[in-house]
């Protein structure tokens, strides 16, 4: 059975892709839900449109987001954690912390999951990570992590 998702389903497919699936798992989990249509013309002529839509609005948003990566190139966030006296943190900066110091430093809010970590941080020190703002626009951020 085809549909179209609505969302990102794992081990499925992403958002607005049409693909196939056994009918009861559409039937009784995915239409439901809310997480999929049924695949039919009337449902893909909205997709397009959707998509239309949407591309012009990430277009249109790129000038923003292009805005803030200049705004965040060279600037350094500061991140506070306990520590002992070795440096070692308590537990460990996660990604979710970085885009609440964003929010609280710099008042540019960022969804977690666009703050790519590239290792487990559990010691006191400087880091960068990966801030995916906009398919075209991603850059690197430079953050400390300090004791509280």
């Amino acid at each position: 059975m085809d549909i179209i998702l609505l969302d990102d389903i794992e081990k499925v497919g992403d958002k607005h892709e049409i693909v196939s699936v056994k009918p009861g798992y559409a039937r009784n989990y995915l239409i439901p839900q809310g997480l999929a249509l049924v695949a039919n013309d009337s449902n893909r002529s909205k997709l397009d449109e959707i998509k239309r839509k949407e591309a012009d609005e990430l277009a249109a948003r790129k000038a923003e987001f292009e805005v803030i990566a200049a705004a965040l190139k060279g600037q350094v966030l500061k991140i506070g954690a306990k520590a002992g006296v070795s440096g070692k943190i308590f537990g460990s900066v996660t990604n979710v912390q970085i885009a609440a110091a964003l929010k609280e430093q710099f008042d540019i809010e960022v969804d977690r999951r666009k703050v790519k970590l590239p290792e487990e941080i559990k010691v006191l020190g400087a880091y960068a990570a990966e801030l995916l703002l906009h398919p075209e626009v991603d850059i690197t951020l430079n953050f400390e992590v300090v004791e509280e």
